[in-house]
């Protein structure tokens, strides 16, 4: 299935993953700092979302009170709520 997501607060301005059997199968971003977000889309290929959400939630990006890893799993935390 194709989640997509838009993150706030972050420089990214579109999520768009993959997910099948509670796994994240692939994952696009859009905007945001290019090499650290394929190396994170990289790192989270064939993971658990739960593991993936208990990683990255609450991750901050210098003052910001969020991040691209913070907003994945806000977007992960959504695609569960339904």
């Amino acid at each position: 299935m194709t989640f997509e997501y838009t993150p706030r607060g972050v420089c990214s301005r579109k999520m768009i993953i993959e997910i099948e059997d509670n796994k994240v199968t692939d994952l696009q971003v859009i905007g945001g700092c290019n090499g650290n977000l394929k190396g994170i889309s990289s790192l989270v290929k064939g993971m658990d979302i739960d593991e993936v959400i208990e990683r990255l939630e609450g991750i901050t990006c210098g003052a910001k009170g969020t991040s691209c890893p913070d907003q994945l799993a806000q977007a992960l935390k959504a695609y569960k709520a339904g």
